[in-house]
């Protein structure tokens, strides 16, 4: 799987972010909090959610399932006017990003152990220190295996001589 390597433009967002790791997941947890929410954003871009990591800098150089992250359910918004009581805003930087466009249900990981295992190390490219996120589209639908949603994961070009990072 060959992704599209783009230049993100800046995007506001706003949504609900949980503190958790892989071993005690929340994920289901954030969204079930935030979608209710939703219709209380007047400035909503696109139909589309996003569902951002923010993760230290070590964290995949020294990954351990019990290393805490920050996780976001969200949507892009045209400003922070009128953010309802309780959500929280964002500013998504602007940055590279390798794109994959994934089909499968979100339950199979195999996608992330291919990016960070063959594609990444293979590519002229490593790990930028950055959110990663995923465009949950009109296609998305969770575990289905029919599901489709873009794989958003944050790169920089390798420098000349410098040696590629192993996860």
């Amino acid at each position: 799987m060959k992704p599209r390597i783009l230049k993100l433009s800046e995007k506001k967002l706003v949504g609900k972010r949980l503190s958790m790791c892989l071993s005690e997941n929340k994920t289901a947890e954030l969204w079930e909090n935030f979608r209710p929410r939703v219709k209380e954003i007047s400035n909503r871009l696109t139909n589309d959610f996003i569902s951002m990591a923010i993760y230290s800098p070590t964290y995949f150089a020294d990954f351990n399932p019990a290393h805490a992250f920050e996780k976001w359910a969200a949507i892009e918004v045209s400003d922070f006017e009128n953010v309802p009581k309780g959500l929280e805003t964002f500013t998504l930087a602007d940055g590279l990003y390798a794109v994959f466009d994934y089909q499968g249900s979100s339950t199979d990981t195999s996608i992330f152990l291919y990016i960070f295992e063959v594609w990444l190390p293979g590519s002229d490219y490593l790990l930028d220190d950055r959110p990663h996120f995923e465009v949950l589209g009109d296609k998305y639908k969770n575990a289905d295996p029919n599901s489709e949603e873009e794989i958003w994961i944050p790169i920089r070009q390798k420098k000349e001589g410098h040696p590629a990072h192993r996860f």
